[in-house]
């Protein structure tokens, strides 16, 4: 996987590489045939909610440039893999979720990881995490209809960048957001698609 899928497709940091070979990805699918954890797609983990293709896990983490010393703020933390490859590149990763169920069963996984530095937290995400901002990186795994430009100009370092999925239901731009003082920057980085973010700078509950 990590070969087919990851380094001969372009993705070249090392600490990416050597974080998805650390974690089994296969260890965050329930009841998962053999192969599945390892095709080259999205797939679904419960409550209309997936996990992201190998690629674009390691797309968005190394567009995020860790270097390991980062405070990261996660948006969506779904099955917990993307949580999990985090915690290798960063210092400290702050992940919210919306569906309970989804992030107990992320927490017990990550625990028997033995990934110890990450901060967990039920709710809307799109509000973020004020008590433990700002943050230096944001990843955001479901996509808005625009970018959410409170959450990045509050929570979001000066100098710090942001990595999210911004469009219509259909079809969205992967973006990364660098924010200069009052000024967030956007550039495009490639086509994708992901499941809805729900909340106060997201969608309407109603389209989950």
């Amino acid at each position: 996987m990590v070969r087919a899928q990851i380094i001969e497709r372009g993705i070249s940091d090392p600490r990416v590489v050597e974080a998805l070979r650390l974690i089994p990805r296969e260890k965050f699918f329930n009841d998962a045939k053999h192969e599945q954890p390892f095709a080259d797609r999205a797939a679904p983990i419960g409550f209309g909610q997936t996990i992201s293709q190998p690629y674009m896990v390691a797309l968005m983490s190394e567009k995020l440039e860790l270097t390991g010393s980062e405070r990261v703020l996660e948006i969506g933390t779904g099955s917990g893999y993307q949580t999990a490859i985090l915690s290798k590149l960063a210092q400290e990763v702050y992940t919210i979720e919306r569906i309970k169920p989804l992030l107990d069963t992320a927490f017990e996984r990550l625990m028997d990881l033995n990934c110890r530095n990450v901060k967990f937290k039920l709710g809307d995400g799109t509000i973020g995490w004020p008590e433990a901002a700002p943050f230096d990186r944001i990843l955001i795994t479901a996509s808005a209809p625009a970018m959410p430009k409170g959450l990045l100009s509050t929570q979001l370092k000066d100098g710090g960048l942001a990595i999210l999925p911004v469009g219509s239901q259909e079809e969205q731009m992967l973006i990364a957001v660098r924010r200069h003082g009052d000024h967030l920057k956007s550039k495009d980085i490639s086509l994708c698609r992901f499941v809805p973010l729900i909340g106060q700078e997201g969608w309407p509950s109603g389209m989950a």
